[in-house]
This record gives C-alpha cells, sequence and structure tokens, in this order.
C-alpha cells in the first residue's frame, strides 16, 4: 500500500484489485506496448501525475505507466465518478491515490494538490483542472514539467485559450483530438455508457421513448445512435447549421430545445456549454422528463434554474433527484447533473478506453523523447495515431491491404 495515498476505505483494495484484473484482460493495446517497452523501462526516473475518472481502465493505465518506470500519482477528475474500491486496489499495488467517492470542492481540490506534491515532470489531465491548478496555486512546480497530455473537448478548449494569450507554460498534447479518441471513445464508449447509466439507473425502457440529444458531435452521434438502436425515438438540438443538417441527414429530428422540451422524455446533454436546458426550456417542459448530462462539467441542465423553479425537491431514487414545480409537473435530475456515465455507471468499456489510454501512454513517451517543444498544444502525431489503431486491429486478428510500391509510386505522382 501507498503509504502516503489518501483513501476512504484501504480496507476494499480486494475488491478493486479484481475490478483492474478484469479490464487488464480486455486492454489489449496498453499490454501489447507494456511487453514491448517493459525492458526498456521508457519512464525510469520519470514523475507522473494524473488527474482522471478513477475508475478500472483508469487504474490499469495507471499500473502500465508505474510498470514503465515511473513514479505514479493520481486523483479523481470527477467528486462522483471515483471508485472507493478501485483507488484502494490501486494504492495496494504501489501507486499513490489521492481520491475519494462524494469528495466535497475542498477536498477535491486538496486531493489535487497532493498530487502535484510529486513534483511531476509528466501530467495526464481530463478537463484541465491540473493544468489550470498549476498555473495558479503550484506555479512553483511549471519549471519541473516536460508536458502532458489532455483528454477531454473541454480540456482542449481550456489550453486553447491559454495558448492564445500566452500563458501556457509547457507543451500539451491534444489526446482528444486524435482519431483513435473521437471516433471512437466519444462515439462508440459514450453511447454505449450514457445509456449503461441512464438504464442502470432508473430502470426504465428507452424503446418507444423520446430522446433529445444536446449537441451532435462525436459524443452526440454516438448517443443518439444508440438511443435509436434501443427503440427510442431522437431529437436532436444544435446551434451548428452544418452537424443540425448531419443530424438531420442520419434521421433525427432537427429543432430548438424549447420545442423538444415539450416532446422529450429522456435528454442528454453533450455540448460543453452552460444552460442548455435552461429556464426558458424548464418552464415548458413535458412532465416526467429524465435530465441526464454527459458534458464534462455539472453545468448543461441549470441546476440553479430548477431549485429556482421547484417547490419540492426530493430523492426519487439513488441518484436521482425529483424536482415539482407549482403547477404539478415533476423533472428528474440524474446524478445531481455530472457525468451520468461515470457518476451513474462504469464509464466507457475496457475495449474503448484501451485506445484512448494507449494514446495517452505514447503521448508521455513522445514527450519525453522530444526536447524542443514550443509550450503550446499539438495535435497527436498521424503515426501514434495509426500505430495505437494497427495494435487495435492485431489485438483483433485482423489484416489490411497494404499499397504495392507502384501503386505508392502512382499516388506520388499525383502529390507532385
Amino acid at each position: 500500500m501507498s503509504k502516503k495515498s489518501t483513501l476512504r476505505n484501504p480496507g476494499l483494495a480486494a475488491s478493486g484489485w479484481k475490478k483492474i484484473q478484469w479490464v487488464a484482460d480486455k486492454m489489449d493495446i496498453l499490454n501489447q506496448i507494456l511487453a514491448e517497452q517493459k525492458s526498456a523501462q521508457p519512464l525510469a526516473g520519470k514523475k507522473v501525475a494524473i488527474c482522471l475518472h478513477l475508475e478500472a481502465k483508469t487504474a490499469y493505465l495507471a499500473y502500465v505507466i508505474k510498470q514503465l518506470g515511473a513514479e505514479v500519482a493520481i486523483a479523481g477528475s470527477n467528486p462522483l465518478s471515483t471508485q472507493d474500491d478501485v483507488a484502494a486496489g490501486l494504492a495496494a499495488h504501489g501507486v499513490e491515490v489521492h481520491s475519494w467517492y462524494g469528495s466535497t470542492p475542498a477536498e477535491y481540490k486538496e486531493h489535487l494538490n497532493k498530487v502535484l506534491d510529486l513534483k511531476p515532470d509528466l501530467i495526464i489531465d481530463d478537463g484541465g483542472d491540473m493544468v489550470e491548478t498549476l498555473h495558479t496555486s503550484r506555479r512553483e512546480l511549471l519549471a519541473n514539467i516536460i508536458g502532458g497530455a489532455e483528454e477531454t473537448t473541454t480540456g482542449i478548449h481550456r489550453l486553447e485559450a491559454m495558448e492564445a494569450d500566452g500563458t501556457l507554460s509547457f507543451p500539451m498534447m491534444a489526446v482528444n483530438d486524435a482519431d483513435c479518441k473521437s471516433l471512437f471513445d466519444n462515439r462508440y464508449g459514450t453511447g454505449q455508457s450514457v445509456w449503461d447509466g441512464i438504464m442502470r439507473t432508473t430502470n426504465l425502457v428507452v424503446a418507444g421513448k423520446t430522446v433529445v440529444v444536446a449537441g451532435y458531435g462525436w459524443c452526440g452521434k454516438g448517443v443518439a445512435m444508440r438511443a435509436k438502436g434501443l427503440g427510442a425515438r431522437v431529437i436532436v438540438t444544435e446551434i451548428d447549421p452544418i452537424k443540425a443538417s448531419e443530424a438531420w441527414m442520419d434521421s433525427f429530428q432537427v429543432m430548438p430545445m424549447e420545442e423538444a422540451a415539450q416532446r422529450g422524455d429522456i435528454f442528454v446533454t453533450v455540448t460543453g456549454c452552460k444552460d442548455v436546458i435552461s429556464t426558458a426550456a424548464l418552464k415548458v417542459i413535458k412532465d416526467g422528463a429524465i435530465l441526464a448530462n454527459a458534458g464534462h462539467f455539472d453545468v448543461e441542465v441549470s441546476k440553479p434554474a430548477l431549485n429556482k423553479l421547484a417547490v419540492k425537491v426530493e430523492e426519487a431514487r439513488n441518484n436521482i433527484m425529483k424536482y415539482e414545480f407549482s403547477d404539478g409537473r415533476k423533472v428528474y435530475l440524474l446524478a445531481e447533473g455530472r457525468l451520468v456515465n461515470l457518476a451513474a455507471g462504469d464509464g466507457h468499456p475496457a475495449e474503448i478506453m484501451d485506445m484512448t489510454f494507449a494514446l495517452q501512454l505514447s503521448s508521455l513517451l513522445y514527450l519525453v523523447e522530444q526536447t524542443d517543444l514550443a509550450d503550446k498544444v499539438y495535435k497527436v502525431p498521424t503515426q501514434l495515431d495509426r500505430q495505437v489503431a494497427e495494435y487495435k486491429l492485431k489485438s483483433l486478428g485482423l489484416t489490411i491491404d497494404q499499397l504495392s510500391s507502384e501503386q505508392e509510386d502512382y499516388l506520388k505522382s499525383w502529390e507532385n
């Protein structure tokens, strides 16, 4: 057990380690990288600080990084996504852990700072909280940092804003924007895990209901696709005319939120913006509507508006709050408006996170090898993206065609 760890219940270590072992057997890409790199110990002497949703897949990533020679400390990136048994299991196997389920804002900040006490060389962030902390209250650590990798759209937006105003102090890899992340994690991972969280929390049928998906990026596409597959009628709300046109071409209805609010049975917000379901929408929302968020922060469903409009608030079921309005309508908010797939479920499937975390690990190894990167946001190099895809095909036992030398020459002739 890591003696420095901050845990709620170290006695849960055995059950947590079983969860980690279960996903470890399903994360073949990470296992391939570990098998190829372990003897070389490419991260020997490096300290890695991680802020991610602390469940079994994340724990295995941290463990693999440790196996490659690094000293590792990790905190959860959301107060409701840490699984206490997984945290204990990981700490029992040598990774420093500072996190527990249901942390207060003060505890969350304290846990993050305890991780940064490691004085890291490299970081992995989810949403940008670690980067922000480093640039505000822990600036003495900035000179040590080689660089880091960011997992989410929200985090990359924050990083790009910092780069634009000249305050970003080290290079960061935009893992979220890599094809092997956005096309798989955001679409297939979010699509499945959101409905897993909603269904296990409500125990209600999806077929026959009207589902409103706010936002039609890769995550929204996945949520809408899975809702359709479960038998729902799907409405998409958007602010981008191109994405709205795409949703229409994909056979979904498209309309403004205030109109959709009157029709929807289940709402899923996945935009990264605030007040997506606002006072105006809540004033006309259908009685019995279920509200879930799959964006990074708990601001997409306006909780201040809910509390202002409600005359009665009570827990209807574990992880479900009922808000009753003066006209008798009731709406139900899942998981406090936080990430429903993690706060009310186990997150993305292991095989999907295997691809994302392979990109995270590959990005760290790339940063260690590079010595001349500027303090900016970088795309994951195409060769790393393709390498992860090749590992994935290998794990599936699949092979694909290769260009002949004549075909390569033909294509090059067009380039010239």
